[in-house]
């Protein structure tokens, strides 16, 4: 599986992009909202979820609201980074904003001239959703390298940790914008919210993110993008439907299995040859990104299983309000904000970041174990602090094998390095939702028929159809059918958090493994000869020689003094 890379093209211009402290913190600003607006997105939904489906009929379908968005961002990831390697990032990352706030704007205006006695509403949300992900994938991946260009691994932590922190501000904020926007005005505002957002970034992106950009006279691997859309979509589409829409041994399904896995071994076989692959093969022989990326890919898994039906659960297992089932992952943001921002400056005093994965999984892993006792009578106090729990143990993860990444590549494949560890924990989050959701989903829908057949006349007196079922109906049912809809989800989410765990445990497992190595001094821009630091005293003409990434230290040994930085200094 060893191949070699062609370098990309110098930049165009004659001259290099002078970074001084100011232009890094502008830029970093404008990153920062791009990163909101996708992130964003991915909890928003959570509080209104049980609405939006069942207004738009589509209760037995509902993952697929979470698993398209998710879909085309892990297929676009590969595509912005390697583009961005290519051609320069900063028109890039302004066609993802463009593209994200178009998909905002159709998927709130989804269902507006259908008939509402159908699924055609239902499934005109979930197109836009796919919309609305290609541009997400653009920003999410872009803001995270684009960073990499600007700033030294050395100092990159107290930069990173804050678009961790990100995560966990959207994680909340979602739910609550989420939870608001459905009680006191309709959930299509969890959409159109994004508009005004989405001018205001691209708009600063616009004025003041100054990149280079660059001419690339490379063949466009169109094999290697075929193949990986053709394999990314059969992963996600065999999982969802796999034992619910098509049995196992259906012949839709054994075909699909096959395109799945042909396209695959395609895909490797194309890489090998490719003159700019996709997905460069060369990166899986180095053991920080094998480990990193295999960590990224189970925590996906688990992570979007485990929180993205929560806000569902508090809503109907504990009566709670869309906009309180938002307050109450205010915790979550706590706990990942604390450790996401107190890991990065401790890694950029002291170089050191192997442990925090470590403990981060361990606590991540108890966390979920315990969370699998929750039930209809659980008291909130009790789900609030699990939440703040479960949010530190992310914290301490996601941003830190990000970094640990990005040091371990040579500087101008940052971008493809980047996006492929993230498109790979972006197809185990579309994996394990739609593996969770098929599992919550299809436990919830036997509960709720079950409950109908045991309480027939007040289910045709209220009018209850199990496919279309919102927390504002369910309230209004008369006893014992409010409380077997409320049994019916309590006893759906709960039990199958138990899958989650093991899954947990194995990522734990590889993070023992993850190398220690030394952090470079020199950001990638520099690196590569298209930027040069101006700190307000001095320029330097050119790159200058720091740290070399990728040099792996014993986690016990003495750090050495590391060589001037040629990124912004620590103040």
């Amino acid at each position: 599986m060893t191949s070699t890379s062609t370098a990309p093209p110098a930049p165009t211009g004659d001259d290099p992009i002078t970074l001084t402290p100011r232009s890094v913190w502008i830029i970093f600003g404008a990153l920062m909202a791009g990163m909101f607006l996708a992130s964003l997105d991915q909890s928003i939904l959570g509080p209104a979820l049980p609405t939006i489906v069942g207004e738009l009929n589509g209760v037995q379908h509902q993952a697929w609201i979470i698993t398209i968005y998710i879909l085309a961002v892990a297929i676009t990831m590969p595509l912005y980074g390697k583009f961005g390697d290519l051609i320069g990032r900063r028109n890039l990352f302004l066609l993802a904003i463009a593209i994200f706030t178009l998909g905002s704007i159709g998927s709130g205006s989804a269902g507006f001239f259908t008939d509402p006695a159908t699924e055609a509403g239902f499934w005109e949300l979930v197109a836009w959703r796919g919309v609305q992900g290609l541009g997400g994938g653009g920003l999410m991946i872009l803001s995270q390298a684009i960073i990499a260009d600007i700033v030294p691994a050395s100092e990159r932590g107290k930069y990173m940790g804050p678009m961790g922190a990100v995560f966990g501000i959207s994680a909340v904020a979602g739910p609550l914008l989420g939870g608001f926007f459905t009680d006191t005005a309709h959930w299509r505002w969890c959409f159109w919210i994004n508009v005004p957002v989405g001018i205001i970034a691209f708009a600063l992106a616009w004025k003041y993110m100054k990149l280079p950009t660059k001419r690339s006279t490379a063949k466009v691997d169109y094999l290697g993008i075929l193949f990986m859309v053709l394999g990314t979509a059969g992963l996600v589409l065999v999982t969802d439907l796999g034992g619910d829409q098509l049995a196992w041994d259906s012949p839709g399904m054994i075909a699909m299995i096959a395109g799945t896995i042909a396209s695959i071994v395609a895909l490797v076989v194309v890489e090998r040859r490719a003159e700019e692959p996709i997905l460069p093969l060369h990166l899986f022989t180095g053991r920080v990104f094998i480990v990193a990326t295999a960590i990224a890919f189970v925590l996906g898994v688990a992570m979007f299983a485990a929180i993205g039906f929560v806000p569902t659960f508090l809503q109907m297992a504990t009566g709670t309000s869309a906009a309180g089932s938002g307050l109450l992952m205010i915790p979550m943001m706590v706990g990942l904000m604390a450790t996401s921002i107190g890991s990065g400056i401790a890694i950029t005093k002291t170089g050191r970041y192997r442990i925090y994965p470590i403990v981060g999984m361990a606590l991540t892993t108890a966390t979920v174990a315990v969370m699998t006792q929750m039930t209809g009578s659980t008291p909130i106090w009790q789900i609030m602090g699990m939440l703040l729990f479960f949010g530190a143990g992310l914290g301490l993860v996601m941003q830190v094998i990000v970094l640990a990444v990005q040091n371990a590549v040579d500087p101008r494949e940052v971008g493809v390095a980047t996006s492929s560890n993230n498109y790979f924990r972006e197809i185990g989050a579309a994996i394990g939702t739609a593996w969770f959701g098929s599992l919550f989903t299809g436990r919830l829908i036997e509960n709720l028929t079950d409950t109908v057949a045991a309480n027939p006349e007040q289910a045709i007196a209220s009018g209850l159809n199990p496919g279309a079922v919102t927390p504002a109906f369910v309230a209004n049912l008369p006893e014992p059918l409010h409380q077997g809809i409320v049994d019916s989800y309590a006893n759906a989410l709960a039990p199958a958090l138990w899958f989650v765990v093991p899954v947990l445990a194995v990522a734990l497992l590889f993070a023992f493994f993850l190398p220690q190595v030394t952090l470079s001094t020199e950001a990638g821009m520099i690196a590569r000869g298209e930027a040069v630091w101006d700190d307000g005293t001095l320029v330097e003409e050119g790159p200058t020689e720091g740290a070399a990434p990728g040099a792996e230290v014993d986690d016990d040994a003495t750090t050495a003094t590391a060589p001037t930085p040629t990124g912004p200094p620590g103040s």
